[in-house]
């Protein structure tokens, strides 16, 4: 019927009611803040997420320790700021009692603080961007230090006017040395009513009221819980005479949420609804964006989720979900920009069937009909691959008499989040998504042998890691162990086997992969930071039409595993790319005369516009790019500028992970960026370890999982330690460096929940140019290689690329690869 589009995902159920979300597009919430995509020690180092994964989530806030604070190794403000800032980032929160080593801090009175006090604000003060840092003086004082959820009234008061003293104390010190300071707090662990109070009271009349609100959401019953406490603080404001401060929930969710786009949609929905702040939790390793970036570059399910997010434009509009409030249910937040004639609706948190009703669709924007793109990024683990979300309908529908649009979701996933664009509908009707034979298998439910299921992160178990159906199966570490999956697919032809896995052997290990008690085949899974923290390994098989039994047995070392995704193999993989959703510089048109191609119309750029495109790549190599567009444009990539005709494909370098792609014109209407291929490498240059000339130390190391059977070790720590290749280049021009590298530096401070992994640089040189340091992120072991893609000019001919780091160790090197930006 008009209004109703026909339904997306998967297939529909025939006796369940679908669930009812609605969003009412005349019930504005206020421009959209995007508050809620911060992280504790989201970044490590300068480098470390890349700036390709950190500048499209336009992060409002980071919390992160005191530069040289002992509690962690790294993501020190002031180091990490750089790129912070140079991506577009909001302002640092500074955890100043990280200065210290243990956990919970040891205590060691005010005057032994003060001091370290002093030295924090000192050297924030003294930064040009002292303004964008937020001082964070006490954390959890409900817990540590002072006590103050002690249920005993009287003890609590005396803790309580300890407390007290030591904040203002603390807060006239650090307004002594910076006269501007914005200072946060109290910032408790959890909720106390009892607590802030009295803080506000106490805080007004000794003139030493934070400028920000802050406090902790950490557990399943935040969920619920929270909107409460929200309320009840702004009661106690409005009580005290106090104006609305500011608040940032510095640290929220638990590992079961983290990397889950269908949890995460849930926290982010409450805070984005009241126009708050917040910082996801940093329960494992500095430097991913709490659990949303792989590597440094690669996108999960979760970094997409976040990327939607940060692609809301205009208001937030009124969200009513099934059931406001509750734990683990379907939840969603929702836009609307006039100007560009856009409504996007996120949602997730639940599985089955639900109907996203859409109300009040002006017809002075959107006019009779809509184009709805639905799409779904799904959960892929912590360090699991996720590629562009899969566009699930396009479809084009009269609104209907009473101003909605249903927009129908069959078979959705708990763990997946899901997208709904509403665009004008204009002319002809949009390409229609292409969506693959799949199905799901939970290790749980297959044939199991020498093994056991575990059950990980649940509702009760907030900080259990986060697993398909909340159960894996472990303990694979027999001679006999193997788990067999039964499955059944509907053609003859080439499948993609998606393995949700953990490696908890410290080194690659390997499974042995039968199809049908056939000859088996060897799969290789990188190492994971333990054995519950998710990745995903992809191996393509050949299958016949009808059921077939796939049988993963123990290899070499112990794997667990939860779940196996099997996918229709269709021709090289592909993404639609669409124009008028990517981020814009100047002022560019929305043109929604034709929904032709991927429905969402045509961004029209001039002048002084620009497109900026996140691109996936699965691998380093080459791709084929080609933009839909009515004149020629220019596409910049890695630093070099290419003039592409509208239709006509271009050869681009992309590395593995997410490329940001600007594109420009004189004047043309552009529908979309499309990419595809499989990441070719044919016409790159390859040189192993053993073709590099070494000096000051620097050796050749053997080792059975490099690529030539030796890496270069013991590289760096002195000016005189360096590995030098010669490289051939057939033409000048920008190229991209890859270096496949390892490395396992950790520093051990005995904390008990956070694995503390360090980075290495080298100085990278090439000919006679000056050095360029760059960061190489801990690869979980020594015996894994990562890549990591660098833009470096060469000239026709020889080159000298050279590697060294004088005062500390560079990565173990394996090998190298350069491509030409443009093939």
């Amino acid at each position: 019927m008009a209004g109703t589009l026909p339904a997306a995902a998967g297939s529909a159920s025939p006796v369940d009611t679908p669930q009812r979300l609605s969003v009412d597009l005349a019930a504005s919430e206020g421009p959209v803040m995007l508050g809620a995509n911060g992280a504790l020690y989201g970044l490590s180092d300068d480098g470390v997420p890349s700036d390709a994964a950190l500048a499209p989530l336009k992060i409002t806030s980071v919390s992160q320790k005191p530069e040289g604070g002992a509690q962690h190794p790294n993501g020190d403000a002031l180091t990490v700021s750089k790129s912070f800032f140079r991506n577009g980032g909001g302002e640092i929160n500074v955890m100043m009692q990280d200065i210290y080593a243990k956990w919970p801090y040891e205590d060691l009175g005010i005057d032994d603080y003060l001091p370290k006090v002093d030295r924090i604000a000192k050297e924030i003060a003294a930064d040009p961007n002292s303004d964008r840092f937020v001082y964070i003086p006490f954390n959890e004082p409900d817990q540590i230090w002072y006590k103050l959820g002690v249920a005993d009234q009287a003890q609590y008061e005396a803790n309580r006017d300890r407390f007290f003293k030591d904040w203002k104390t603390v807060f006239r010190r650090i307004r002594a040395i910076d006269p501007d300071a914005r200072i946060a707090g109290p910032n408790e662990a959890g909720y106390h009513t009892r607590l802030l109070r009295d803080f506000l009271a106490f805080a007004k009349r000794e003139n030493v009221l934070p400028q920000v609100m802050t406090w902790h959401e950490l557990g399943s019953g935040s969920l619920r819980d929270f909107q409460a406490h929200y309320d009840d603080y702004r009661s106690l404001e409005r009580a005290a005479g106090i104006a609305p401060l500011k608040i940032n929930i510095d640290e929220y969710a638990n590992r079961r949420d983290l990397s889950v786009p269908g949890q995460l949609v849930q926290w982010v929905s409450m805070f984005e609804r009241n126009k708050v702040y917040a910082n996801a939790a940093y329960w494992d390793a500095a430097g991913n964006l709490s659990g949303h970036v792989v590597r440094s570059n690669i996108p999960n399910g979760g970094w997409w989720f976040f990327r939607w997010y940060a692609g809301l434009t205009g208001d937030t509009v009124k969200v009513t979900p099934p059931r406001a409030d509750t734990i683990d249910t379907l939840q969603g937040l929702a836009s609307l920009d006039t100007s560009r004639r856009q409504a996007q609706v996120l949602l997730g948190g639940s599985d089955g069937d639900s109907d996203v009703v859409v109300e009040n669709v002006s017809r002075s924007v959107f006019g009779r009909t809509v184009t709805a793109t639905v799409a779904e990024a799904a959960w892929s683990g912590y360090e699991g691959q996720h590629a562009t979300p899969r566009v699930l309908t396009r479809t084009k529908v009269k609104v209907a008499d009473d101003g909605t649009v249903t927009v129908p979701l069959r078979g959705m996933h708990k763990m997946s989040a899901y997208r709904i664009v509403l665009t004008p509908g204009g002319t002809g009707s949009p390409s229609p998504a292409s969506v693959p034979w799949s199905a799901s298998y939970e290790a749980e439910d297959a044939a199991i042998t020498g093994g056991k299921v575990y059950t990980q992160g649940t509702v009760d178990n907030a900080n259990g890691y986060a697993a398909s159906g909340t159960k894996d199966v472990g303990s694979l570490n027999t001679a006999t162990s193997e788990v067999g999956f039964t499955v059944t697919v509907p053609r003859d032809g080439t499948y993609d086997l998606a393995i949700l896995y953990g490696n908890q052997s410290g080194r690659p290990a390997t499974q042995r992969l039968s199809v049908d008690g056939g000859a088996p085949v060897t799969v290789a899974y990188p190492s994971t930071e333990n054995w519950t923290y998710r990745a995903k390994k992809d191996v393509g098989l050949t299958l016949t039409a009808g059921t077939h039994t796939l049988t993963l047995a123990k290899g070499d070392a112990e794997v667990t595993l939860d779940r196996v995704d099997l996918t229709a193999r269709a021709a090289a993989p592909a993404a639609r790319y669409e124009a008028t959703l990517a981020d814009i510089g100047g002022t560019p048109s929305y043109d929604y005369s034709s929904s032709a191609g991927v429905g969402t119309g045509a961004l029209v750029l001039r002048s002084g516009d620009s497109a900026v495109f996140d691109v996936y790549a699965p691998r380093d190599g080459y791709f084929t790019v080609v933009p839909q567009a009515t004149a020629p444009v220019r596409l910049a990539l890695h630093g070099e500028t290419v003039t592409a005709r509208p239709g006509k494909p271009l050869r681009l370098y992309l590395v593995a992970g997410n490329n940001r792609v600007t594109l420009t014109a004189r004047h043309a209407a552009v529908r979309s960026l499309d990419v595809s291929g499989n990441g070719s490498t044919a016409g790159t240059l390859s040189y192993e370890a053993a073709s590099a000339t070494l000096a000051g130390g620097a050796a050749l190391v053997d080792s059975p999982y490099a690529s030539g059977g030796s890496y270069i070790g013991s590289l760096g720590n002195s000016p005189a330690s360096t590995a030098e290749f010669t490289v051939d280049a057939t033409r000048s021009g920008r190229y991209i460096l890859v270096v496949h590298y390892a490395h396992n530096d950790r520093r051990d401070n005995g904390h008990a929940y956070n694995t503390d992994i360090t980075s290495r640089t080298a100085d990278i040189t090439v000919g006679g140019g000056a050095p360029r340091t760059v960061t190489f992120k801990n690869t979980w072991s020594q015996d894994d290689y990562w890549t990591l893609g660098v833009p470096v000019d060469l000239k026709k001919g020889s080159n000298t690329v050279t590697f060294g780091n004088a005062s500390a160790w560079a990565p173990n090197i394996d090998r190298i690869e350069l491509g030409r930006v443009i093939g």
